[in-house]
């Protein structure tokens, strides 16, 4: 196929007259359209050198330790100075949502009581007493059954019937 299209490129576009050659498949000779054009820099040479640094020794320099240990210091008290001045509004700002929180909460527990005491207030109404006695066929005791205890503030005491008499 690529031999195909370049056999089709060098009929359409080369304007030699392929006619007078013979037809035993030879090489053409070179021509100044069939030389591919020049790259780019290709006439500089690159030279690449291994550098080994592994016999280097680093010289430490105190001066650029102190430094570096100061400004680790100085970056650490900013931190700590920034976060000194941002907690309490932080911590208003968490407050606020507790508040809040509890202030739903208490809303909440109100209605529930009133609720409550609502369902309190039917469940011990006289109307649901006597329902309640009528459904369990509680009747009222004799006046003669009963029994008053003494005011005076001493407890009652419950004397035993004699048996014998």
């Amino acid at each position: 196929m690529a031999t195909a299209l370049a056999n089709a490129y060098n009929r359409l576009f080369d304007r030699e007259d392929h006619s007078a050659q013979p037809a035993s498949r030879s090489i053409a000779p070179r021509t100044e359209s069939t030389r591919v054009r020049a790259f780019a820099n290709e006439d500089i040479y690159f030279f690449i050198k291994r550098i080994d640094n592994s016999g280097v020794v680093r010289v430490s320099d105190p001066k650029t330790r102190r430094v570096c240990w100061k400004l680790i210091g100085s970056a650490g008290a900013a931190v700590i100075l920034l976060i000194a001045v941002l907690l309490p509004s932080a911590y208003s700002l968490l407050a606020g949502y507790q508040i809040q929180s509890l202030k739903q909460e208490q809303s909440r527990l109100v209605d529930e009581q009133a609720s409550l005491e609502l369902l309190e207030a039917q469940m011990l109404s006289p109307a649901r007493m006597e329902q309640l006695a009528k459904q369990q066929q509680f009747i009222d005791p004799p006046a003669q059954g009963v029994v008053y205890l003494n005011k005076s503030g001493a407890l009652a005491m419950v004397e035993p019937e004699d048996s014998g008499k």
